[in-house]
């Protein structure tokens, strides 16, 4: 069986972790690398992940010319939340005639916010014969997948409910700075009337289960408000006085037909107790369920390999999960 080439797009924490979980799989070649960072171009994407080995390709700043000579079966997109954000490196990748997985949280469900964008990529794959997926852990596992799988045994559903706790003291500093991590209260008014603390994906989880459910929403509402210190603590990146920002707490809610459907609550921040996944699915039957040791950073890239398969044998276009079979771990047969 020939092996999946691979090209990483974008080299910071999460996607090192993508390059050092797929240079463990086989099947997977990994055959280029692409960054940015002058402090990365030029070495070897091995040596920029810590693998403590070579791959045998540099990291380069030139997309274009990577993607023309390592001509990937599929490339893993890694480089922001934001879908206008990407839309070039899309595009280039696209024209390339490559596959690509993108851990952008708004790609999630690109046409909740970005209709008209998504509708010109799903155009583009179209055009190119390939296929557009994000996905990751949050959104596109935690706090949809999980629900929407397990309400099969349900004779019916009229609520969803995912309570998701993270601990985010081992977590990226990027992600401790993303939750307001040390920020002052009024520090944190002034980043979250900016956009710039804030947990990206939570109304495109609740288009997720409100497609898979059938249910026509009528809006979506979303608060974000900060969880504070009580003692001061520290993390490997920051310190924290108590009266400090610790992190977030988010709830994204769902409305059908006046009722709230969907109810997603995130608490993430520094020292959260009891972190996991807690699903309520409500109707004839009521399903409850935890699940414990899923590892943010760790889960969104095996979560994303794992589509890889999906993703290969799909039709053309900017999908989401919804229109795959369920990603599964899986190794060369």
């Amino acid at each position: 069986m020939e092996k999946i080439r691979v090209v990483q797009y974008g080299l910071g924490p999460i996607g090192c972790e993508f390059v050092r979980q797929m240079s463990a799989r086989a099947g997977l070649d990994i055959v280029g690398g692409i960054d940015i960072d002058p402090l990365k171009v030029g070495k070897d994407v091995g040596e920029v992940a810590g693998l403590g080995r070579p791959l045998g390709c540099a990291v380069s700043a030139d997309a274009a010319g990577v993607l023309v000579s390592t001509r990937p079966d599929i490339v893993i997109h890694t480089t922001s939340s934001s879908l206008a954000a990407i839309r070039g490196q899309l595009e280039q990748i696209i024209t390339a005639g490559a596959n690509v997985i993108t851990t952008c949280e708004e790609a999630a469900y690109p046409r909740l916010q970005n209709a008209a964008l998504a509708a010109e990529l799903d155009a583009l794959a179209g055009q190119y014969g390939v296929t557009i997926l994000g996905t990751g852990i949050n959104p596109g596992y935690a706090m949809d997948a999980i629900a929407i799988a397990l309400t099969a045994p349900c004779r019916s559903v009229e609520k969803v409910s995912v309570h998701r706790v993270v601990d985010a003291s081992s977590r990226r500093l990027p992600l401790q700075r993303k939750i307001g991590g040390g920020l002052t209260l009024d520090e944190f008014e002034v980043k979250k009337a900016a956009k710039t603390i804030r947990h990206v994906g939570l109304p495109e989880s609740v288009a997720l289960i409100a497609e898979a459910m059938g249910w026509p929403l009528d809006k979506i509402d979303e608060t974000l408000e900060p969880v504070v210190a009580e003692t001061a603590t520290e993390t490997e990146f920051l310190q924290i006085a108590a009266g400090q920002v610790a992190g977030i707490h988010q709830v994204g809610i769902g409305w059908v037909g006046g009722v709230a459907r969907i109810v997603l609550v995130l608490d993430m921040f520094i020292g959260a107790q009891n972190p996991g996944e807690y699903i309520t699915l409500e109707g004839t039957d009521r399903i409850e369920t935890a699940i414990k040791g899923i590892h943010g950073d760790k889960a969104t890239a095996a979560v994303s390999i794992n589509a890889i398969p999906q993703v290969l044998a799909a039709r053309a276009g900017f999908l989401t999960f919804l229109d795959l079979p369920p990603a599964h771990f899986w190794l060369p047969r």
